[in-house]
């Protein structure tokens, strides 16, 4: 399955500057106004979400970087942030009951999805926390509820312990946490000699396979694991997916104290992940004073595509109680 690449963000370009020419001329703020989609998230193709994302400059490290990000609804701002080897498009099914409650953005991190992708920047959980910051600044909100997934659970960490006074509420779920990470199969990738030895196709044929082995489905989405894998189908991809994997830096974890975060914490857990295990989420239970666990049976990793109903409804209940 190939994507046009270019086209897709000269698309979100153009929806960028057709949101922002909705605002008035003679305002001094340039906060985007709210979104709508065309159909519900759930029944959107990837080529579907990927068109009708939107972009922006975020600085990160003082290099100017393109941020693609879906977003819609309206009221406080909710950003959801996804991991690694995965896309914005793996909150599908996650985002249409928000709609009513928050102004949803569903970024690609840099380095991810249809966001910058070109060699020679920072793509670690410390430089992923700058775009999260810099989102907030884009839509003008003094604070934020966050939900991260893998990767996007660890900048949620990071952001939530350096910004207590921005974060309201926090999802993490199946985070990267203290020392559990990162797993070996992402860590060879981000060795060059490992990458430069293989093609594209072979890259391809090896995320397939590890998104087949680790779905608790016997016979899992190939729709959506291609939806996955669609970002890494070019020498860029495959290139930008190595450098993903290299920045997965323990210390960046190991580093903060999770016992400083305020927010209401939900820690929402595949109960049979195998690459973040649930003790690291009973872990952050003890030690995030306003933090409950809630496990999900019959869920791996990809918890929200292993049970996508009884995810949706924990995290709705508890971003919306």
């Amino acid at each position: 399955m190939e994507f046009d690449r270019r086209r897709m963000l000269e698309a979100s370009g153009i929806a960028a500057l057709a949101t922002l020419a909705g605002c008035s001329s003679d305002s001094e703020s340039t906060t985007p106004t709210p979104a709508t989609l065309s159909k519900p998230a759930a029944e959107m193709s990837y080529e579907e979400w990927t068109s009708a994302q939107s972009s922006a400059t975020i600085e990160v490290d003082r290099h100017n970087l393109e941020v693609s990000y879906l977003e819609a609804g309206s009221g406080p701002l909710l950003v959801l942030l996804h991991g690694i080897p995965t896309s914005s498009y793996i909150w599908r099914n996650v985002v249409d009951p928000l709609l009513e409650s928050y102004r949803v953005v569903v970024p690609d991190m840099v380095g991810y999805g249809n966001s910058a992708m070109q060699d020679g920047f920072d793509r670690s959980l410390r430089a992923q926390e700058q775009v999260v910051e810099g989102l907030r600044t884009e839509f003008g909100a003094e604070t934020i509820s966050y939900v991260g997934h893998d990767l996007g659970g660890g900048v949620g960490l990071r952001y939530a312990v350096h910004n207590p006074e921005t974060v309201n509420q926090l999802v993490l779920s199946d985070a990267v946490s203290y020392d559990s990470w990162p797993v070996e199969a992402i860590a060879n990738l981000g060795i060059p000699a490992n990458i430069q030895s293989m093609s594209v196709s072979e890259v391809q044929t090896f995320l397939n396979g590890v998104f087949r082995q680790t779905l608790v489905s016997d016979t899992p989405d190939q729709s959506f694991i291609d939806a996955m894998i669609a970002p890494w189908d070019s020498e860029q991809g495959v290139l930008s997916l190595s450098r993903d994997a290299i920045a997965t830096n323990t210390n960046h974890t190991t580093e903060i104290d999770p016992g400083e975060i305020t927010a209401d914490t939900l820690l929402l857990w595949g109960a049979n992940d195998q690459a973040q295990p649930i003790s690291y989420g009973e872990q952050l239970e003890e030690d995030i004073e306003e933090a409950t666990l809630t496990p999900v049976e019959d869920a791996s990793h990809w918890v929200m595509q292993d049970q996508p109903e009884t995810y949706r409804d924990e995290l709705v209940a508890f971003l919306t109680s």
